[in-house]
């Protein structure tokens, strides 16, 4: 998965390499990477320790960085769990994130998972985070520098090192900072039942073995092509264990029970501060955690726990259009941590973030607090779906209307082809092409029908959990269908704000298969201004590749296929079967 530590940049690494000095170090990250505006100033010198080791269960050898203040005995402890090899690079980062903390007053213990930065044993990612992780809290209690308080740091795998053993008290953490991770990263795999492809061969590429290494686009290229798609990985970067068995094991409830676990959110033990982007894979299971921690989670866990997503993929920024400056994501993860972390563990008692909920709002491009997800007054709106029959392309005549259709309009078709499919552009996904692109060259395919609004005569904000209804007809054993929302700007240009795809199987065999069949697509959720002049569109098709992988419409089992047919889509939208998106809009 991604290297989510922060940023430092090439000063940094260059500067410590001519003096090898922690002091300039802290001075350079200080001055121009760290986050220090509204936060507490360093009080403590900064000592280090290296290799520090700890036995698990079944005689592994964990290690760790320790960074204390000096002038302590005892003091709050923060945790982080990093899935990262040991390279200049990335002990330079924590390093530096472990003296941030520590020169305001707390022990930094940063411990490579299994495998990973000097710890022994064979690295599988998320596998043995829950039975290492309880054994690290049984060390921590017999150091002579804790203090009984604890804290939990990181995003994406090192914050399913959190989830693992979030249900645990005494001894366990007081609070959490969980980013871009989920407790369920089954769905992250496999949302709609469409298989995350790109995700999935990125992370393979970059975590294969015994050190990460750079993802290559050649190579990633070169995976997802691939059918069938169980020999990606061995054409991209060699057979990966995790990888099969990501694929083989879809439906093995075993499997996934032992990286997810069950109940986690409804049996967290303290309070969580979640983050997430718009464009992040695991945005759709991240809210549904937090749901379930303000909703069954103990009263006073829920009561103190906090969301805050902003304009961010998988640990990286995504530049909205109108925006003059980008929002770091990596800093951003740093900076409510000292205030978040000074409050649960007995140093401030300031709350902060002071909102339950912090959204960005793209299109406005704002910051807002609000005091819950989803948002209560939001109102659950329908566009309906229209044509003449002939909505493929941006230039063909389909349009989005507020009323249903009235009367048998002509269902829309096309013809989707897996060795043709409908190539990604932008989304959420792992990998640097996330996030949001162009969209008018995919609007001009056949096999793309566009629905669009009239402009806007003023700014319409969606906010919330957006979903798809159509009503299909399909000749294929099982087939995708994806949904789009994008946004028309003034000057025609097109961008994604969300979407969703749906992969199922139809009973052909059946007489009444020829008739419609209601299905329903979960976008991703968003925070999105349409302003006034620009347009709402609805694209349809049934590939969104490589993102997905292609469904190849033959039914056959899905990791091994090879086959493939192409399938005759009709979305119909008439007064019986009234297709349609639904937008959870805010009221102005």
């Amino acid at each position: 998965m991604l290297n989510c530590w922060t940023s430092l940049g090439k000063g940094v690494v260059l500067v410590t390499i001519l003096t090898g000095c922690d002091a300039v170090t802290d001075l350079i990250a200080k001055q121009f990477f760290l986050p220090n505006e509204n936060i507490r100033s360093a009080m403590y010198e900064v000592t280090t320790e290296r290799r520090v080791a700890m036995e698990t269960r079944d005689d592994v050898t964990l290690r760790a960085d320790v960074h204390h203040p000096n002038g302590i005995e005892a003091t709050p402890t923060i945790l982080v769990r990093i899935p990262f090899s040991l390279t200049f690079t990335n002990r330079m980062r924590s390093d530096v994130i472990g003296r941030y903390w520590a020169s305001r007053g707390y022990t930094v213990v940063i411990q490579g998972t299994r495998g990973r930065y000097e710890s022994e044993g064979r690295f599988y990612p998320l596998r043995y985070e829950r039975e290492d992780g309880l054994d690290t809290l049984q060390w921590l209690v017999g150091q002579p520098w804790y203090n009984g308080r604890l804290a939990m740091w990181g995003g994406s795998s090192f914050g399913h090192t959190q989830w693992a053993i979030a249900d645990q008290h005494n001894p366990g953490p007081d609070a959490y900072f969980v980013q871009i991770a989920s407790t369920n990263f089954r769905d992250m795999f496999y949302p709609g039942q469409a298989f995350s492809l790109e995700s999935a061969v990125y992370w393979t590429i970059r975590s294969r073995g015994d050190e990460d290494r750079e993802v290559s686009m050649a190579d990633l290229e070169k995976g997802v092509n691939t059918l069938p798609i169980l020999e990606a990985d061995d054409v991209a970067i060699g057979n990966t264990d995790f990888y099969d068995d990501w694929l083989m094991h879809k439906d093995d409830e075993t499997y996934w029970n032992n990286i997810d676990g069950t109940h986690r959110a409804e049996s967290l033990q303290a309070p969580m501060l979640l983050m997430g982007g718009w464009y992040d894979p695991f945005l759709p299971s991240q809210l549904e955690d937090f749901q379930r921690i303000t909703q069954k989670a103990k009263a006073e866990v829920a009561a103190q726990s906090k969301l805050i997503i902003g304009p961010w993929g998988h640990a990286n920024e995504v530049q909205v259009p109108g925006m003059t400056d980008s929002v770091p994501y990596r800093r951003g993860s740093l900076a409510p941590s000292v205030p978040w972390f000074d409050y649960h563990l007995g140093l401030s008692d300031v709350a902060s973030p002071p909102a339950p909920v912090t959204l960005f709002v793209m299109g406005e491009n704002i910051w807002r607090e609000e005091q819950e997800w989803p948002l209560a007054r939001a109102q659950n709106t329908s566009l309906f779906f229209h044509s003449h029959g002939k909505a493929n392309t941006s230039m063909g005549d389909g349009w989005l209307d507020w009323q249903p259709p009235t009367k048998s309009e002509p269902s829309d078709t096309y013809v989707y082809d897996p060795l043709d499919p409908v190539p990604t552009a932008g989304g959420p996904m792992l990998g640097d092409r996330s996030g949001i692109a162009l969209q008018n060259k995919i609007e001009a395919r056949p096999d793309v029908l566009v629905y669009t609004t009239v402009p806007m005569d003023e700014p319409v904000e969606v906010t919330g959990p957006v979903r798809g209804d159509l009503f299909i007809t399909t000749d294929a054993p099982s087939t995708d269908f994806t949904v789009k929302l994008v946004d028309v700007h003034l000057d025609g240009s097109v961008y994604n704000v969300c979407d969703g795809i749906v992969r199922q199987a139809y009973d052909q065999t059946n007489q009444k298969a020829t008739m419609p069949v209601k299905i329903t697509i979960d976008l991703w959720p968003t925070s999105h201004v349409f302003l006034a002049g620009h347009r709402i569109r609805v694209e349809i098709s049934s590939s969104n590749f490589p993102r997905f992988a292609r469904n190849l419409n033959t039914g056959e089992p899905f990791a091994t296929a090879t086959r493939t047919q192409p399938a005759t889509q009709l979305i119909h939208h008439t007064d019986l079967f009234p297709s349609r998106i639904l937008l959870p809009i805010i009221p102005r």
